[in-house]
């Protein structure tokens, strides 16, 4: 075997850019721990949040970015894109691994500026993308005008990835499909399924409309009033940056009228997955939703509405039920559906759910995948 060049054997020096630190430390430490193994630099670029000491001790550098996660404002967004092209130039990256829309856009636009490999990863579509009208108009401007010259895209899902071809956002060569952000199938391990007669459905989730926060509301309320032996619980934090964000003082209102029971955020939600019995996601549309992936590699039976992304993870009658989106008759009749079965025929689902992560979520496979686009966009592999 012949050995190394010196340029070879040179530690490579990436930098991840995402609109939230904690987005780095919960999703992307398959590729972190990949890379600083083999003794690799690896620098965080984002707006700082408590997860940041957590990344440092892990041997991660990590740079503030000042940026607003809501909205396309043209003027924050030629901020944004000043922020990146000082970064890019100041740091030197030899690639640059991206997620989230802004950081994708802007990154991307800047790193073609400085010459710097980029690599983004469409996790989502957001609001701006799927509101029509101008706002989607201008959203897919950036998109075509930022990743067109990208030599890869990465996608969480087919049905993402078949959008950008149709609006010519992409090309076919570009564009390329992972599953998900992977999952570490031994940090979320096969739980036993619970015993107990009362059933809890457990929704986790930002508190958000495009979620689905009401439609389950809507289920719940219906289920409840059919005296239904079930408990409806949410997980999850408010985001009053979001345009689609639910006020706490909403939850305070399903809460006090015994509907719900809000159980706020959990740094670990692992404890909460192995307590309920089914996971509950009624989102309007997703990238590859990670709450799905957890809850099923736990072994933990879905429900979730059918839409891109959720179609992805839950295979109807097999390791879950889908709903119709926008439709909290619809969820209602799907949990009233699960609260039908045999316990030992929830429990099998579940079971079909972890085989299902096992055969095609295995971390590993993100990992992979980030290695082979890192050779061929850099001459050097991980």
């Amino acid at each position: 075997m012949a050995p190394q060049s010196s340029a070879e054997a040179q530690p490579l020096n990436v930098m991840l850019t995402v609109n939230a630190a904690w987005n780095v430390w919960n999703f992307r430490q398959p590729v972190l721990k990949a890379l600083l193994s083999k003794g690799h630099r690896v620098t965080v670029l984002a707006p700082p949040d408590d997860s940041v000491e957590m990344l440092k001790e892990m041997g991660c550098r990590v740079l503030p970015l000042e940026m607003s996660a809501k909205g396309l404002n043209p003027l924050e967004g030629l901020r944004l894109r000043r922020a990146f092209l000082r970064a890019f130039r100041q740091e030197r990256p030899d690639i640059v691994f991206s997620y989230t829309i802004k950081n994708n856009l802007f990154g991307a636009m800047a790193a073609r500026r400085c010459g710097v490999p980029f690599l983004p990863n469409v996790t989502g579509l957001g609001t701006a993308f799927l509101s029509g009208g101008a706002l989607q108009r201008v959203a897919e401007t950036l998109y075509r005008h930022a990743f067109r010259p990208l030599p890869k895209v990465f996608f969480q899902n087919e049905d993402d990835r078949r959008l950008f071809l149709s609006r010519r956002l992409v090309r076919e060569d570009q564009a390329e499909v992972l599953p998900g952000s992977g999952i570490d199938l031994e940090h979320f391990a096969r739980a036993p399924y619970p015993e107990g007669k009362e059933t809890r459905f457990l929704m986790i989730a930002r508190l958000l409309r495009d979620k689905g926060a009401r439609e389950y509301v809507e289920a719940a309320r219906t289920l409840k009033a059919e005296g239904a032996n079930a408990r409806f619980q949410i997980l999850g934090a408010p985001d009053s940056e979001n345009r689609t964000a639910i006020s706490r003082e909403e939850v305070a209102e399903w809460e006090a009228e015994g509907i719900i029971d809000y159980l706020g955020t959990a740094p670990d939600v692992r404890p909460h997955i192995a307590e309920a019995h089914c996971i509950v996601l009624p989102s309007y549309r997703e990238g590859a939703p990670r709450t799905l992936i957890e809850a099923a590699a736990m072994a933990r039976p879905l429900i979730a509405t059918d839409v891109p992304g959720c179609t992805a993870v839950v295979d109807h009658d097999a390791n879950g039920f889908l709903c119709e989106v926008r439709s909290g008759a619809s969820l209602a009749e799907a949990c009233r559906r699960f609260l039908s079965m045999e316990a030992s025929a929830q429990r099998e689902m579940g079971l079909a759910g972890r085989a299902k992560m096992v055969a095609q979520y295995d971390e590993a496979l993100i990992v992979a995948a980030y290695e082979r686009a890192t050779s061929e966009m850099t001459g050097r592999g991980f």
